[in-house]
């Protein structure tokens, strides 16, 4: 039985603001975080600079956000200078980290440009309050490498991330979130064959959830003709890089006239999926424009990840 995610009656939850500089065009692909009863937004904005800062918003009842009229995280030196892409958050033993793209003219010192003339460096942030982030540093870089996203907890005894070395999903472990040596890394999931949806590529999405069947996660994909969808799969407790189960459908594409239409058509892209009382909320960014989000719940991802 084919299984899908739910769009909320509210959609979209989050749009720009004609009014504001730094987010007047865009506001998309969030970071949402369930904390002391509240949810925390970390969106990816877009202003008359078409540079990307990240804004904070909150809600109580994760549909209903109220954002703060100033970004909270900024660009910063030549290697962020077009823009911080595509957060998400993860907490571990109190404190928050953020992963992120940075965008740059040219990479962090001493390592080639690789996208576009510029540069694509995966990074670390920390915060104790979701708002005031200090850098830890690069996943890699000088290389195109991006979509990275960090467990919720140490996997015997490291740090362990999700990043994607296209057109493939990687694995990577850390003892200190600072240095992530090659050997620690490795392929575990690739797109498919030219009939299925992830046929081009694959991406990690929001912070894999933990179940007693194995690590729960969405992540998203696109086929030849560039229709990103979204879908799940399982891995192993004690070594992720095992996948146990990658369903063959997909959970969700884009269907409404602002999924369809954007300044990226065709795209919903999700980097959050918050659990609060066995639902799963699934924002996503529609056509690199608004915020959406879309709900199921948990038992049944887990059985669609198991099984179909």
């Amino acid at each position: 039985m084919k299984m899908e995610l739910i769009r909320h009656a509210a959609n979209p939850v989050l749009l720009p603001d004609p009014s504001s500089t730094w987010e007047t065009y865009n506001v998309f692909n969030p970071a949402v975080v369930y904390h002391q009863g509240e949810f925390h937004m970390l969106y990816r904005a877009q202003g008359l600079d078409w540079v990307s800062r990240i804004g904070y918003a909150r809600s109580s009842d994760g549909i209903h956000f109220t954002r703060e009229t100033e970004p909270v995280f900024s660009p910063q030196g030549d290697y962020e200078a077009r823009g911080i892409e595509d957060p998400r958050v993860t907490q571990i033993d109190g404190i928050f980290y953020m992963t992120y793209t940075a965008y740059g003219n040219r990479p962090i010192p001493g390592f080639p440009a690789t996208h576009f003339g510029g540069s694509v460096t995966p990074m670390f942030a920390q915060s104790s309050n979701l708002r005031d982030w200090e850098r830890i540093g690069p996943l890699t870089v000088g290389e195109d490498n991006k979509d990275h996203v960090l467990f919720p907890q140490k996997i015997a005894g490291k740090f362990v991330a999700l990043h994607r070395r296209p057109p493939q999903v990687w694995l990577a472990r850390s003892d200190d979130l600072k240095t992530w040596p090659e050997q620690e890394m490795e392929p575990i999931f690739a797109p498919r064959p030219e009939n299925l949806w992830d046929s081009k590529r694959v991406g990690g999405g929001g912070v894999p959830i933990r179940t007693e069947h194995g690590w729960l996660l969405l992540y998203h994909g696109y086929d030849q003709s560039h229709v990103y969808r979204l879908g799940a799969c399982l891995l192993d407790l004690a070594n992720p890089a095992e996948v146990i189960n990658r369903p063959a459908d997909f959970l969700f594409e884009p269907r409404e006239i602002w999924e369809l239409r954007g300044d990226v058509p065709f795209v919903v892209f999700s980097g959050a999926n918050v659990v609060v009382d066995g639902l799963v909320y699934v924002y996503y960014g529609a056509a690199d424009h608004v915020v959406g989000l879309a709900t199921a719940k948990l038992d049944d991802l887990i059985e669609h990840a198991l099984h179909d």
